[in-house]
């Protein structure tokens, strides 16, 4: 038993470590074509709007909820100690902060991510991407850097977007519904979120958008043969840029959170 299991738990080391090197070496193929020769503007501007645009309606739509969850989940706890006109800066810094860059990725790599990678692995199992090479078009440059671009480049945007709309509906559901004064809202809701907490949050989408299409495009590029492999594909694309996009969450928060204690050693500027 104890040989079997030092087999298994090795074979499950070399196969992580292996897989993180054909990463590894796929992102740096990607890359290259990046610094040499960008993609056509068409094949850009498809790719813009198939992730980028048709994405803004569900975050817009998930920002607002989570805003409104937000106000309804720390309202009675503020209410208690006579603070319910903070509830504002609780709501907008976690937003800007945390759950809108968390968010909109999610639903990048829920809604694009697995589109991807399963449209990829299609492409894998029907021999679409080796008639691509025969042609002498490198597959990489064709059908993995725009959709990286576009990723990487488009998620600051919907990071924005969930950002407002989340700070909208919270403001609406506390102004509105929770009866708390708008004044004072809106107030406390600007001494306590300074432009640092805005920056910090777009710099980790684009992280997290670079995480998303890598990931995605290799689960793609390396699905097994048939409708099982390609439904896998899509599955692991999600789960695992969604895993790597919590790790990655949380270095850069330590990173980030160590600047912003040098920018304001006091912390929120606003007072209790």
């Amino acid at each position: 038993m104890l040989h079997a299991w030092v087999v298994q738990w090795g074979s499950a080391v070399v196969d992580g470590v292996e897989t993180i090197g054909d990463i590894a070496l796929f992102a740096w193929r990607m890359l290259t074509w990046i610094a040499t020769r960008l993609p056509q503007r068409g094949t850009l501007l498809t790719n813009f709007y198939e992730i980028g645009v048709l994405s803004l309606p569900v975050v817009a739509l998930t920002g607002t909820f989570i805003g409104m969850v937000l106000a309804v989940q720390t309202y009675y706890q503020f209410h208690a100690i006579g603070l319910e006109t903070h509830l504002g800066v609780v709501i907008n810094t976690s937003l800007v902060r945390e759950l809108g860059p968390v968010l909109a990725a999610t639903m990048l790599a829920g809604r694009v991510g697995s589109a991807m990678a399963a449209v990829l692995g299609t492409m894998r199992v029907t021999e679409q991407i080796d008639a691509l090479t025969t042609m002498g078009a490198d597959p990489i440059h064709y059908l993995v850097v725009p959709r990286f671009l576009a990723c990487i480049l488009l998620i600051p945007a919907l990071t924005i977007m969930a950002d407002f709309m989340g700070i909208v509906g919270g403001y609406f559901y506390s102004v509105n519904i929770l009866d708390i004064d708008h004044a004072a809202y809106l107030t406390r809701s600007r001494e306590g979120v300074v432009g640092f907490d805005l920056f910090s949050g777009i710099f980790k989408s684009v992280f997290f958008g670079g995480i998303i299409a890598v990931v995605s495009c290799y689960q793609g590029f390396h699905c097994k043969a048939g409708a099982d492999g390609v439904g896998k594909a899509a599955t692991s694309a999600f789960v695992y840029s969604f895993v790597m996009i919590l790790a990655i969450d949380l270095a850069l928060n330590i990173i980030l959170d160590e600047i912003y204690f040098m920018i304001y050693p006091s912390g929120a500027s606003f007072q209790l």
